[in-house]
């Protein structure tokens, strides 16, 4: 029926929620319906770099994945093999290592990888699939939620309900002290987890990439507030948020890095702007890697399991070169070079921003009529 033995699984870029999940899932399934053989990666094309190194997938190794948070593979956000970066002397210099890899997956006797990534993970991924023709599906994965091509990607409904939790907590202290209280969460470019986050708890100013602030609209919106007896104002803000006309704030650069900036400050700047214009005291908390970390929601444990079945049986009708994604509530493929290059962003325009400014939400900025 098929000749299919032995399949590898890897996972790239930043860690999150249900990574483990989706890789029972796939062992599971390829064990029990198609009798494949599963080898684990070991840190991502790295693995298949150096060593190689990796690991048995077996039933028994994957039993209780589907509530473990990380992932047993290990990861990595810096190791592309068709330009690895590697330090000679105080230089940072790129090698072309994809035929290294290419060279021990043939080694393993592998038929190919099922590859569990983000959007770099997925650009990876093609450059495997149109220059090497290796054979490969995609498996979408990211709190950000930022991946074109699927309405939801495993690990942002986790982070979602993480930052929630924060928020709720922040609401306690900041009506007990009357204060304004600003959290930061992760996204890159893409706010989906500042706005959903933010509507779930209540927040009453949202700062998301897609729609620029302006420091004015803030506080206008915080005296409205006391001009009405609410004392204490939330803000949930997105790490790549940016004022009109402005920029937005590094954190830092990861010269070895495949993505070498990294967003991160914008509370603090926040903080620092709003304190010298408002009455109440400001306080701001960073979220951090908490958003990455713990047990995934049953939500995301149910998508992990669709997406990594999925891919087993994209693998076995041989459609590669493509990636699992969520449409309409149903699993689909899609070809991994239509994904490269876009990103999933928040419709300023959309419904549920809609309902938030509905709601009395500022979103630092006047809404379009």
């Amino acid at each position: 029926m098929i000749n299919i033995k032995r399949i590898g699984v890897l996972t790239g870029g930043g860690d999150c929620s249900g990574l483990n999940a989706v890789i029972r899932a796939v062992v599971k399934c390829a064990i029990s319906r198609y009798g494949i053989e599963c080898l684990g990666v070991l840190d991502s094309f790295d693995g298949l770099i150096e060593g190689p190194s990796t690991i048995p997938l077996t039933w028994h190794n994957t039993k209780g994945l589907l509530f473990q948070g990380g992932t047993i593979l290990g990861s990595t956000n810096k190791g592309d093999p068709f330009k690895y970066k590697t330090l000679d002397g105080d230089k940072i210099v790129e090698k072309n290592l994809s035929e290294v890899v290419m060279a021990n997956i043939e080694k393993l006797e592998l038929d190919g990888l099922i590859i569990i990534g983000g959007d770099g993970t997925m650009a990876i991924a093609n450059n495997f699939w149109q220059k090497k023709k290796l054979k490969l599906v995609g498996v979408p994965k990211t709190i950000d939620n930022d991946i074109w091509g699927t309405e939801e990607t495993f690990g942002f409904h986790t982070a979602v309900e993480i930052a929630t939790d924060a928020i709720d907590r922040l609401q306690t202290t900041a009506t007990s002290h009357h204060r304004v209280m600003i959290l930061e969460t992760m996204g890159r470019n893409a706010g989906w987890i500042a706005l959903y986050a933010g509507l779930a708890s209540g927040a009453d100013v949202i700062l998301i990439p897609e729609i620029p602030f302006t420091i004015d609209a803030i506080v206008a919106k915080i005296e409205q507030r006391r001009t009405e007896g609410r004392r204490s104002t939330i803000i949930c803000v997105a790490e790549g948020a940016a004022p009109k006309e402005g920029k937005q704030i590094i954190w830092k650069t990861v010269r070895d890095s495949a993505e070498p900036v990294r967003l991160g400050g914008i509370a603090q700047w926040l903080c620092e702007q709003l304190e010298n214009r408002v009455d109440s005291e400001c306080r701001y908390t960073v979220l951090g890697h908490i958003q990455r970390g713990g047990i995934p929601t049953g939500y995301d444990r149910i998508l992990c399991t669709r997406f990594g079945t999925a891919a087993v049986h994209a693998f076995v009708n041989r459609e590669f070169g493509k990636m699992v994604a969520l449409r309409e509530n149903e699993i689909k493929t899609i070809p991994i070079e239509e994904i490269a290059g876009k990103s999933r962003l928040v419709d300023p325009d959309s419904e549920t921003i809609r309902s938030a400014r509905d709601t009395g939400v500022s979103f630092g900025s006047v809404a379009k009529n």
